[in-house]
């Protein structure tokens, strides 16, 4: 860990940002992480509860580059998780710099640093000081799925781009909402769902043994967690596997995540079952005063009887009883997510940073030609249609 003095506050009180490199010291900034967490608006994929799994995990082989800002008493007033991993281009070894939590697979969306309300744009600053402090330890800085308008984002770019062989600010995902601070049964009625979900529900509801289950407690996860993971795998078998839940590494981050957001009293996993029988699985979490709809499963075999529409109806239920202000859909082109969330979004970005070293010129030129090409076919073909042929590709690799 090294400690160095970056600049003074707005008090006479001065702020010191610290570097955390190794696992031991990971595991030991939980209680105090947790603590400004629940002083900030992030999001439940920036608490130490959902990184530290992912790091162990998924991502063993990243270096750790977690930055922490601490006032003179040693406080920790910010925290910016970032990782180092080391790519191989063209005989390079690529340094790049990123969130922790940020893969192709897990899906963390709204990732920032961590800063009690109120002073976000200070240790966004603070931070962005930080790291052109040390600007020669990494070749691309890529900070993914921030959240639109992110002040980090932006006193990133401000202090990294002069000097830089690249630095843009680029849109990443859309992420469909639902306002759940009012009536549940007008909401239904305004998106054309409540006579269907209606009909549905009576008919399962009238069958032997149906019920629809809530799990967050600690220790009760696990069976819950297994149907998940069996409902999740068919729901995307006809569709060459899921991109998100597809290794034993990625399960066992759920495993330890899912566990640690139920002590936090963050997890909500919710089945629906015909007696022994689960039918449909529901992966949700809730922060604060919003529901984040993480994943869902369901049967292929029951399609018609609409068991994973029936339990999505609860889930939403559930936020308007308990008065969230938001039901989140995270990141997704699935049409069913804009039925349901027809007016409101949310969108995150990127910011990346390619400094001007061999390595870094060299991880431009493979990237660059590979983007253009993706976007110049999206572009061709449409979102929607490209997601079509993302899912055939994983069908014929599956195959």
């Amino acid at each position: 860990m090294r400690r160095t003095m970056e600049r003074e506050g707005p008090s006479p009180a001065r702020v010191w940002i610290d570097e955390v490199g190794e696992g031991l010291g990971f595991a030991s900034l939980r209680a105090e992480w947790s603590c400004l967490l629940f002083q900030s608006e992030a999001s439940p994929f920036l608490t130490w509860d959902w990184l530290y799994p992912w790091w162990r995990r998924v991502a063993p082989e990243a270096g750790l580059r977690i930055l922490t800002a601490r006032d003179e008493r040693g406080g920790l007033t910010g925290l910016l998780p970032l990782c180092e991993r080391r790519e191989p281009v063209a005989g390079f070894a690529v340094r790049r710099w990123g969130f922790l939590g940020c893969d192709d697979w897990v899906g963390s969306e709204y990732l920032d640093a961590v800063a009690p309300r109120g002073r976000e744009p200070q240790l966004a600053s603070l931070f962005a000081e930080g790291l052109a402090a040390r600007r020669a330890r990494f070749d691309v800085l890529e900070l993914l799925d921030l959240p639109e308008g992110s002040a980090l984002g932006a006193r990133v770019l401000e202090k990294l781009a002069p000097g830089a062989l690249l630095a843009e600010r680029f849109e990443r995902h859309v992420c469909p909402i639902v306002e759940t601070s009012g009536d549940f049964e007008s909401y239904l009625r305004e998106v054309g769902r409540a006579d269907n979900l209606a009909r549905r529900r009576k008919w399962l509801a009238a069958q032997p043994g149906f019920a629809i289950d809530r799990t967050e407690q600690p220790g009760e996860v696990a069976a819950a967690l297994a149907d998940f993971f069996r409902l999740h795998r068919l729901r995307w078998e006809r569709d060459g596997g899921s991109q998100g839940i597809n290794t034993a590494e990625v399960r066992a981050f759920h495993r330890d995540a899912a566990e640690l957001l139920a002590e936090s009293g963050m997890l909500r996993l919710y089945t629906l079952r015909l007696g022994s029988q689960a039918l449909a699985s529901v992966y949700g979490i809730v922060h604060r005063d919003r529901f984040y709809y993480y994943q869902s499963g369901y049967d292929p075999g029951w399609t018609r009887r609409s068991v994973g529409l029936v339990l999505l109806g609860e889930t939403l239920a559930d936020a308007f009883r308990e008065r969230r202000a938001v039901f989140d859909f995270l990141r997704g082109q699935e049409p069913y997510k804009f039925e349901w969330a027809k007016k409101a979004r949310r969108r995150t970005e990127g910011v990346r940073i390619v400094n001007r070293t061999a390595a870094g010129a060299a991880w431009l030129a493979a990237a660059s030609g590979a983007r253009a090409l993706k976007k110049a076919a999206r572009k061709v073909v449409g979102d929607r249609w490209w997601e079509e042929l993302r899912r055939g590709k994983r069908r014929r690799g599956s195959s």
